[in-house]
């Protein structure tokens, strides 16, 4: 870890005027792209850490080009998609291919404690900068690799996307309409459990490395992490040799627990339990759908595919079908698990959200404000930070090579020349 000077020049350089974090004094060398391994370092900014963003100068991280796209009239536009996945970062550009490479990168590694990467299993090997080797280098780091498949295993050197993890993982199968074709998970999933994963592997690896002085390597793989996220499917199998199909709205057992249409739309509702029926009985219906219905009145019976589909869910749909969303959260949004299903607009103005702060506004020069989401980590005595911006191609170069790791001018000028950075 850095010293207090230190750190306040590194915050400093990222212009973020904040306390610090819980994180603070950890340096973190970030050599990612596009999501799966930014999104785990942006987690780590956050939180407090110092994050130097790698980029090649000839080869950025290409998310800088995905939409949405803030113009500006002297300057590149900014992607919404990049800034979001970046904040408080320095930017450095460095080639690591270059034959350069290796001691402006060792200098970095032997100040850092954490070195997070997403490459394909044996590419920063190729390029001289694996884990053996830049464990000789710092024997305290943190080397986090994310990767589709891990470094290990006959599917290690495939390329992979979020939808190869979703795909391999298990979870597409098991999405979309019953009896319908399998339906992909409408976000990049297998790209942010594989960051979350990283995130909780690398605190993991330096609590061991403060106790101990030893780094060690963090492998997370997306189709890894994308498997532990399909709830019952595994002991479906292994136990009664059940393999999970899309099942649309519903849950495979559990019911009612599922989406209803209303006046205006849609709203989730689980009142599965005997508390949460008899509640949503008295409150949505009349007094005979409690009374005359002491057969309903027990959870397994309403768990009866059968029973459910003839009797439960149409009294679910009648209760419903002439009430509005807000309608319907407010007669009994405290009573029972009922929620509105909410398009991506009315979330971010949603009054939840905004009090717990979870859209953040911040300002970047010549482009205008920026609303992405913020911290869903809520720590009471250092709270995580998130009006760092994310920082151009290159922004800190010149200052993190020459205040933090002591070149001079004319060393940098002589990288720079020479295609290094």
């Amino acid at each position: 870890m850095i010293d207090d000077a230190t750190r306040a020049l590194l915050a400093g350089l990222g212009g973020v005027d904040a306390a610090p974090g819980s994180l603070a004094g950890v340096v973190v060398v970030d050599v990612t792209r596009v999501v799966a391994g930014p999104y785990c370092s942006m987690i780590l900014a956050d939180l407090g850490a110092t994050v130097i963003k790698v980029e090649n100068p000839g080869d950025p991280d290409y998310t800088r080009t995905f939409p949405p796209m803030l113009p500006r009239e002297d300057a590149e536009p900014l992607s919404g998609f990049f800034a979001q996945y970046n904040r408080n970062k320095l930017g450095v550009t460095l080639n690591l291919k270059s034959p350069g490479a290796a001691e402006v990168l060792d200098r970095l590694v032997e100040r850092a404690d954490v070195l997070v990467e997403n490459f394909r299993p044996g590419t920063m090997d190729r390029l001289g900068h694996g884990y053996e080797r830049l464990r000789r280098v710092n024997p305290k780091l943190v080397y986090a690799a994310l990767s589709g498949y891990g470094q290990s295993g006959p599917y290690r050197l495939r390329p992979a996307y979020d939808n190869s993890a979703q795909a391999t993982g298990g979870l597409w199968s098991m999405n979309g309409e019953a009896g319908g074709p399998p339906t992909r998970v409408g976000t990049i999933i297998g790209d942010l459990a594989a960051s979350l994963y990283g995130v909780i592997g690398v605190l993991a690896a330096l609590r061991h490395a403060e106790q101990t002085g030893e780094g060690q390597l963090v492998d997370i793989s997306q189709q890894d992490s994308v498997l532990t996220l399909t709830e019952n499917a595994v002991v479906s199998y292994t136990v009664d040799g059940v393999v999970p199909k899309p099942l649309g709205n519903q849950h495979p057992f559990v019911r009612p627990y599922e989406l209803f249409p209303c006046a205006d739309g849609f709203v989730f509702f689980g009142g599965y339990t005997d508390k949460f029926w008899r509640i949503s009985c008295e409150t949505f219906g009349s007094p005979a759908d409690w009374n005359d219905n002491p057969d309903l009145h027990s959870m397994a019976t309403r768990f009866d595919a059968e029973v459910y589909q003839e009797r439960v869910k149409p009294m679910v749909v009648r209760w419903f079908a002439d009430r509005t969303k807000a309608e319907l959260e407010a007669l009994a949004g405290d009573l029972v698990p009922l929620s509105a299903v909410k398009d991506i607009g009315e979330v971010v103005e949603d009054p939840q959200i905004a009090a717990r702060g979870m859209i953040v506004d911040n300002d970047y020069p010549g482009h205008g404000s920026l609303r992405t989401f913020g911290s869903p980590v809520r720590l009471d005595r250092t709270p995580a930070q998130t009006a760092g911006l994310a920082p151009d191609m290159g922004e800190h170069t010149d200052r993190v090579l020459g205040e933090f790791l002591g070149y001079s001018t004319d060393e940098v000028a002589a990288l720079r020349t020479g295609g290094t950075i």
